[in-house]
């Protein structure tokens, strides 16, 4: 299916990355579970945030080292739908899935003047959806492809900044700075209207941008970074990424990866939308009630017959 059957175990599922990925989330289960009661005023985490945290996980790690990644090296469509699981499905669902006082150990050993800097709100969604779409110039994006170290890093900083990009909708620290309900509107219209211009010159390009999903031996060597064994004999053996490829060109799938970015990223703005407007409309019923409640805890109104007497 897809391919997938000509690569092996190794390939598919990079078994050191698995193994990291296991300890990451056995670590953050004792973190926590048990090691929770010896931190003051801490909580084990409820049942909902370890399964937030771990899909979390598990998304990022299918994304980053599973069927995906490999995937993503052989078609752009699967290569941007790696993209949205790693930097707009994964993120939300960990940092959801780490308790308050977690998120206040991590923020005690940070850089405060430069963390508050970088989650600004329009300094975040530029940074973001500013390297994402850098990344995705063609010549950044195939020499990228082809260097193992800066690929890495790369990955690396766009997590971050991605974190920061969610950190103005999903702050956990009651504490700290929390937009209104308002200016999360507009954050989230603005992260859309950014990823736009990459997206459409990605969708409407007359031509394949990208040598490494187009020339057989720019692919191959892209792809020494996910197969084991000698990269030049999946060209003996297969041609280059067009055996792989079940549309009918390079163009096309670059087109439809386009497209998916696009509506993926649309999809869970659009979530995020409705998430944002229940909470603001909770909060809005909240205040009307206190005001409605005097200090004493009855209700004013004309039918109280506290009130009349």
């Amino acid at each position: 299916m897809l391919g997938l059957q000509y690569f092996s175990f190794d390939d598919l599922w990079s078994p050191l990355v698995l193994a990291l990925f296991l300890i990451i989330a056995a670590a953050y289960l004792v973190l926590v579970g048990p090691f929770s009661e010896r931190v003051q005023g801490a909580a084990p985490a409820t049942v909902g945030q370890k399964v937030l945290f771990l899909t979390g996980l598990t998304v990022l790690y299918l994304a980053q080292a599973g069927p995906f990644n490999l995937l993503g090296h052989v078609m752009f469509s699967f290569h941007m739908i790696s993209m949205a699981l790693s930097y707009l499905v994964a993120p939300p669902l960990m940092m959801k899935g780490l308790p308050v006082w977690v998120w206040r150990g991590i923020v005690r050993w940070l850089p405060k003047r430069g963390l508050s800097f970088l989650a600004h709100p329009i300094v975040a969604a530029v940074l973001f959806n500013g390297l994402f779409s850098l990344y995705h110039l063609p010549i950044v994006h195939d020499y990228v492809m082809l260097n193992f170290t800066v690929h890495r890093l790369y990955y690396i900083v766009l997590f971050i900044t991605s974190m920061l990009m969610w950190w103005t909708l999903l702050n956990p620290l009651p504490e700290g700075r929390q937009a209104s309900g308002l200016s999360k509107v507009g954050f989230i219209f603005l992260n859309m209207v950014l990823l736009t211009p990459a997206c459409g010159l990605i969708i409407f390009a007359s031509e394949p941008l990208y040598q490494t999903y187009s020339n057989p031996a720019a692919w191959a060597e892209a792809m020494r970074y996910c197969v084991s064994g000698d990269s030049s004999a999946l060209l003996r053996s297969f041609g280059g990424p067009a055996f792989f490829n079940f549309l009918s060109s390079a163009k096309e799938d670059q087109q439809v990866g386009g497209i998916l970015m696009k509506f993926i990223q649309e999809g869970i703005f659009v979530s995020m939308l409705a998430y944002v407007f229940a909470q603001w409309y909770r909060k809005e019923r909240q205040e009307e009630d206190d005001d409605l409640t005097p200090s004493g805890g009855e209700e004013r109104g004309p039918l109280n017959p506290a009130a009349k007497s």
